[in-house]
């Protein structure tokens, strides 16, 4: 014979309430007692009242000990939980990573023009629209460093033709002070020349010497 699950609900006679809470709760008691003493186990038993009365029975008369067992038994109980938890979710995030590279592999490989033959219409007008706009980024990326490449020459271009420039113009200007200094030089080595004419012209200057007194050319 099969017992039908007894449906519970909340007393609503007050005084009804109140009897069966003395009597469940003395029942519970003598059950937590007999707990441990027939099976040795530590038992501890907390209860509050609706009117937020405390009832409580502990087997090694000390329930502060009993909590803080309870506490730091399921705190590692907690630390394992989580481990466990973590543990899983690397596990799910590792099945999720390795399914989404085999989708990225396969993509790769059909893109490549490998394993077609098992493609349908669809999926190779969606690999071909891939490809063009691959293609069109490809194009857009390589004018880019096409003009950027343009670029760096033309500036490269302007530097040289400025130092050729500024080069030129030192050369320019080193040439004129050469021709200034020559044409001193020449100078130099005029007056030099002039001075030694004169020199020689004085030296071929013949002079007599007459003691007495003039002579006339008349007698």
């Amino acid at each position: 014979m099969v017992r039908g699950k007894v449906q519970m609900k909340r007393i609503e006679n007050a005084s009804s309430r109140q009897v069966t809470f003395s009597k469940r709760r003395s029942g519970l008691m003598k059950k937590a007692y007999e707990l441990s003493v027939l099976c040795d186990a530590e038992v501890a038993l907390i209860i509050f009242s609706q009117k937020g009365r405390l009832y409580e029975f502990s087997s090694t008369s000390n329930m502060q000990m009993s909590i803080r067992r309870y506490m730091e038994l399921t705190k590692d109980q907690n630390k394992s939980v989580e481990v466990e938890q973590h543990i899983q979710r690397l596990k799910n995030e590792t099945a999720f990573m390795a399914k989404k590279i085999e989708i990225l592999e396969n993509s790769h490989r059909k893109l490549s023009g490998h394993n077609l033959g098992l493609c349908s219409l669809e999926e190779l007008q969606e690999i071909d629209s891939q490809l063009e706009i691959s293609l069109k980024n490809i194009r857009s990326r390589k004018d880019q460093l096409f003009k950027h490449e343009v670029e760096k020459l033309q500036e490269k271009e302007r530097y040289l033709l400025e130092e050729n420039e500024r080069l030129c113009q030192k050369i320019g200007l080193k040439q004129m002070r050469q021709g200034e200094v020559g044409k001193q030089k020449e100078k130099e080595k005029e007056k030099g020349r002039l001075r030694q004419a004169i020199d020689e012209g004085c030296s071929e200057v013949v002079t007599e010497l007459f003691i007495g007194l003039p002579t006339s050319s008349t007698n």
